[in-house]
């Protein structure tokens, strides 16, 4: 008879891994994150580095990134309006991993 190897496979964790999903599930939220990454930006910026994003579709993203604890939003009471955008301290303690993504998807070009 042989002796059998024990494995230590560990079984994943659905639920964080259907939360770390949620967060890059978005078409544009990965690059948006990546795009952003430790400095802090206004609106206009990330709208004019993202040509191919509609108005809407870059808002709505942005407005889930927020819920979603990923980025802070900060509204100054001026006119015109100015809103800046930048990583929460859990967006930053990501940004290593999401960026590893990045590196995943050249390994396919």
């Amino acid at each position: 008879m042989q002796k059998e190897e024990s494995t230590s496979f560990t079984q994943p964790d659905y639920t964080l891994i259907r939360k770390a999903l949620e967060i890059v599930s978005g078409k544009w939220r990965l690059y948006i994150i990546l795009l952003v990454g430790e400095e802090t930006w206004r609106y206009s910026q990330i709208s004019d580095r993202m040509p191919a994003v509609s108005e809407k579709v870059l808002a709505g993203e942005l407005k889930a990134l927020v819920a979603l604890g990923v980025m802070d939003r900060k509204v100054y009471a001026q006119i015109p309006p100015r809103v800046e955008y930048s990583l929460t301290a859990k967006g930053l303690q990501a940004l290593p991993i999401l960026e590893k993504l990045e590196k995943l998807g050249q390994l396919f070009i």
